[in-house]
C-alpha cells in the first residue's frame, strides 16, 4: 500500500478519482488550488485507489496523504 501526499499547502480543488479506480504512475489524482494557482498531484505508482482521504474544499498541509493506493 502507498501514499499519495500534497506536495504544498492548499484547497482541495478537484478530486479526479474515486476508491476502485486505476491509476497509473504519472495520472493526476487531485487538483490543489493554491495562491490562485491550480497544482495537480499525480500518483507516484499504478495501482487501485483504496481511499480518499480528502474532500472538496478541504486544506491540506504539505505531506498530508490524500489518497492511499494499493
Amino acid at each position: 500500500m502507498s501514499e499519495v501526499v500534497a506536495s504544498m499547502a492548499g484547497n482541495v480543488w478537484k478530486i479526479l478519482v474515486k476508491a476502485g479506480d486505476q491509476v497509473e504512475e504519472g495520472q493526476d489524482v487531485v487538483i490543489l488550488e493554491s495562491m490562485k494557482m491550480e497544482i495537480p498531484i499525480a500518483a507516484e505508482f499504478d495501482g487501485t485507489v483504496k481511499e480518499v482521504k480528502v474532500n472538496e474544499g478541504d486544506f491540506v498541509n504539505e505531506g498530508d496523504v490524500i489518497v492511499v493506493v494499493e
